[in-house]
């Protein structure tokens, strides 16, 4: 009978030594993150990184608590917004078997890495594009942010509602920023304003002389005819925007008109850390749109916003809060078909479906057959001098 126990109890050694032999191991699954962190635009690079690993570490404690063997991580390449750079990291990317991403922030960057991502077949999410150029029906691009015909349309209804009747647009040579400049004055035209869209400049641009000599002809034919208060600049621009103002602060004519902008200047702290720049943006009722939360918010958007805040030092846009999203999407796209990493159709059509059924923190996604957001309302923030120092202040929003 012991003899028996003894063997008994050996055998239920065995198979535990055996259970733990091949119990599953943890599987790593590591998102590409491509980002401006030092370069135009980096107020909403660095925000999103540190939305994107905090996503990383939540989705990470979902999956523990699941039970889960997978395990995220995020590699982050600091892209510049340069088109060059940006594609040396996504071939680095790929080297390292990364087939998730998040952004790139720039029409510029998307366009100049689609080809080879979807020849790679790696699936691509940004969290800043906005041209309508990309919008193509089933390819691996997906864009969590409101395309330019939706900023546009806000954006000119808005100016011409302002009193507006003569529009200027000026534009930053990329497709994020003339698509922008191509919706607004499209839209403009439309409501029963005039439209004069100046040529783009080359975003290496630093002596605007040429431009500005070209946009005061046909603001002082403007003015002639509507008067100064019906009369109005657009800008599609990123930070390049501060040196701009600088050389347009030193002639009246284009004080004496309002100012606009487009998503890739707002909330610039380039902009406001510059006291001359600042003064004429002020001085031009500057303002321009950001992407806007919806009105029923996720239950813990604040504490999500609150700890980019802590990392960063400002708030968190909606932009940058699509990056956590898009982390979670991906996640769950992935747990739902862990073969979807090597199946690009696969993960296009799932990665659509859990993006219709998810409610992030900001808001529901509603992507369009082109995997564009399709919807979205604007917050709109001005350059307001306050205690001797200027920086950006909510001053409306759109309809």
């Amino acid at each position: 009978m012991r003899k028996s126990i003894y063997l008994l109890f050996l055998f239920l050694l065995f198979c535990i030594a055996c259970k733990k032999d091949i119990a599953p191991q943890q599987q790593e699954v590591n998102i590409g993150a491509l980002l401006s962190l030092t370069g135009n635009w980096s107020s909403l690079g660095i925000a999103s990184q540190e939305a994107i690993q905090l996503a990383v570490s939540d989705v990470n404690t979902y999956m523990e608590q699941l039970g889960s063997i997978y395990r995220f991580t995020a590699t982050i390449y600091d892209t510049k917004l340069d088109t060059g750079i940006v594609k040396t990291a996504v071939a680095n990317a790929v080297g390292k078997g990364i087939r998730f991403m998040v952004g790139p922030q720039s029409s510029a960057e998307v366009a100049a890495i689609r080809d080879f991502t979807e020849a790679n077949r790696i699936l691509i999410v940004s969290q800043g594009s906005t041209a309508s150029s990309l919008a193509i029906p089933g390819d691996g691009i997906f864009r969590f942010c409101p395309g330019d015909v939706v900023e546009g349309t806000a954006m000119a209804k808005s100016i011409y509602v302002s009193g507006r009747r003569a529009l200027v647009t000026i534009s930053r040579d990329d497709a994020g920023n003339k698509g922008l400049q191509k919706a607004v004055g499209a839209e403009f035209n439309a409501l029963g304003g005039f439209v004069q869209a100046t040529k783009p400049y080359v975003g290496a641009t630093r002596d605007f002389s040429s431009l500005l000599y070209t946009v005061k002809t046909t603001l002082n034919q403007y003015i002639s005819t509507y008067g100064a208060d019906q009369v109005g600049v657009y800008l599609a621009s990123f930070d390049d925007c501060t040196e701009l103002f600088k050389q347009a602060k030193t002639d009246p004519v284009f004080s004496s008109v309002h100012w606009f902008g487009g998503d890739g200047v707002v909330l610039s702290s380039t902009l406001v850390a510059d006291t001359a720049a600042s003064a004429f943006a002020s001085a031009v009722q500057f303002f321009a749109p950001n992407f806007g939360l919806p009105s029923f918010q996720h239950p813990d958007l604040e504490a999500i916003a609150t700890y980019v805040k802590s990392k960063t030092g400002a708030d968190p846009d909606a932009y940058a809060l699509a990056s956590y999203d898009a982390v979670w999407v991906i996640a769950k796209t992935f747990l739902s078909a862990p073969a979807s990493k090597s199946d690009f159709t696969l993960a296009k059509d799932l990665f659509q479906n859990e993006a219709d059924h998810y409610f992030g923190i900001t808001g529901p996604m509603l992507l369009n057959d082109a995997g564009d957001r399709s919807k979205g309302s604007f917050d709109y923030f001005g350059v307001v001098q306050e205690g001797g120092a200027y920086s950006w202040k909510l001053v409306g929003k759109s309809d």
